[in-house]
C-alpha cells in the first residue's frame, strides 16, 4: 500500500486525504497549529465524510474514509512518505517548505497543487539552504476536484477533472517522478514540458482575478451569495477575459511554448465541448453546483491568483519586451483594493531564480 503525505488541511487537502484514502492509499495529513481545526476534527471523528447532497445538488464520491494520521508535527509528516502533496495557497508554499526542509531526505517528491511556478521558487530556496539535497518537484496547474469543506472533517465534491496536467522540475528527474506518481491520483496525469508552461496554463488565470476585479461591487454588496461563474460572467466581461487570454498566449509564444486557449483547457479538463468561455461559465454542470462566491477583495481569487499567476505573466512579458495591458491593469486594481503592491510582493523572476537571464537564456533553460 502506497503512503502519501498531504500538507494543508483546507478544501483541497482534506478532499485529497479523503479521495486518496478511498483509493487505498495510507494517508498522513498535516497542518500547522494555528490552522489545525480540520486536523483536530479528523482525529476526533476518525476520518473524513463526503456528503451525498449539498444545496439540493447531488455530490460525488460520498461516504466515510478513515485517515491513518492527522498531525501538526512536521517531522512526522516528512517521515511518513517520500511523496508529499502540498495543497495550499501559493503564499503558504514557502512557509510549508521552510518548515519541512530540515526533515527532507534525498528523492523526496513534492507535488504542488497548484504549482504556480512553486517548483522553481522552492528549488531556489533549497539550493540556498541545503544545496546537497536531491529532491524533485511537480507543479500541477490545478487541483483535481471542485470541492468545499462544509463542516469539520466533512467535505462536498461537486466534480472532478478528466486529467491532471503537471510539470517536473528539475526536468532531468522526469522519469523518476512519473514512475513514483503512477496511480497516486484518481485521474490520469498529463506531463507538461516545463513549470512555466504549467504556470501559464493554470485555468484560474483569467476566470478568477479578472472576473473578481470587474465584479467586486457585486461580490461585496451581496456577500457572495450567488453563483460566481454564472453571475459574474457576462458578454462584456467574457470579452475582456478573451483579450487577457490573448495576452497570456502571446507570452507563451515569446518563450516558444505551446499553450492551449482557456476554452480548450477547460473543455479538456471537464470533458465538455462548449463553444465559448461565456457558455462554459454559464452552463457547466460542475460549476452550477457552486452556489456561493468570494465576498471581498481578500479572496484567494485576488490574493493568490493576482500575485502568483498574473504577476509572473507580466514579468515574463516585460522581460520579452512587450506589454500585457489587461494583465497589468488587473494587477494595479487588485493592488489598490488590498493596499499592497503585488508587482513587488508577487512571484517575480527574482523569486523564480531567473534573475539576469535573457529571453533567449530562459528559452534554452526550458528545453
Amino acid at each position: 500500500m502506497k503512503k502519501v503525505t498531504i500538507l494543508g488541511a483546507g478544501n483541497g487537502g482534506v478532499t485529497a486525504a479523503y479521495h486518496l484514502s478511498m483509493m487505498g492509499k495510507e494517508i498522513c495529513i498535516y497542518d500547522a497549529v494555528p490552522f489545525d481545526t480540520q486536523i483536530k476534527a479528523i482525529n476526533s471523528k476518525g476520518g473524513i465524510t463526503a456528503v451525498d447532497k449539498l444545496h439540493e445538488h447531488a455530490m460525488n464520491f460520498s461516504g466515510f474514509q478513515k485517515i491513518c494520521k492527522a498531525t501538526t508535527n512536521i517531522k512526522e509528516a516528512a517521515d511518513f512518505s517520500d511523496i508529499i502533496i502540498m495543497i495550499c495557497p501559493s503564499f503558504a508554499q514557502e512557509l510549508f517548505f521552510n518548515s519541512i526542509l530540515p526533515h527532507l531526505k534525498d528523492n523526496h517528491i513534492i507535488v504542488l497543487l497548484p504549482g504556480n511556478y512553486g517548483g522553481m521558487v522552492l528549488t531556489k530556496i533549497k539550493n540556498e539552504k541545503r544545496p546537497e539535497l536531491k529532491i524533485h518537484f511537480a507543479d500541477a496547474i490545478t487541483i483535481p476536484w471542485a470541492c468545499r469543506i462544509v463542516s469539520d472533517a466533512e467535505i462536498a465534491i461537486m466534480g472532478i477533472k478528466s486529467f491532471l496536467p503537471l510539470s517536473v522540475f528539475p526536468k532531468e528527474n522526469s522519469e523518476i517522478v512519473k514512475e513514483k506518481l503512477e496511480n497516486i491520483f484518481p485521474i490520469p496525469l498529463k506531463f507538461l514540458p516545463d513549470p512555466i508552461t504549467a504556470g501559464l496554463e493554470n485555468i484560474n488565470f483569467g476566470g478568477h482575478p479578472l472576473l473578481s476585479t470587474l465584479n467586486m461591487g457585486l461580490l461585496e454588496n451581496f456577500n457572495g451569495e450567488f453563483n460566481y461563474y454564472k453571475d459574474c460572467c457576462s458578454t462584456a466581461t467574457a470579452k475582456a477575459a478573451a483579450v487577457m487570454d490573448i495576452e497570456r498566449l502571446k507570452v507563451g509564444s515569446a518563450y516558444k511554448l505551446s499553450l492551449k486557449t482557456e476554452l480548450d483547457a477547460m473543455n479538456d479538463l471537464y470533458d465538455s465541448s462548449y463553444k465559448t468561455v461565456y457558455d462554459f461559465n454559464r452552463d457547466s454542470v460542475t460549476h452550477s453546483k457552486i452556489t456561493n462566491s468570494p465576498n471581498s477583495s481578500k479572496s484567494r481569487y485576488i490574493t493568490e491568483d493576482v500575485p502568483y499567476l498574473l504577476v509572473p505573466c507580466y514579468e515574463l512579458a516585460k522581460l520579452a519586451g512587450f506589454k500585457v495591458p489587461i494583465v497589468e491593469s488587473c494587477i494595479h486594481i487588485a493592488s489598490a483594493y488590498n493596499d499592497e503592491d503585488y508587482f513587488t510582493t508577487g512571484r517575480t523572476v527574482l523569486k523564480m531564480g531567473l534573475t539576469g537571464k535573457s529571453l533567449e537564456d530562459i528559452i534554452t533553460f526550458l528545453k
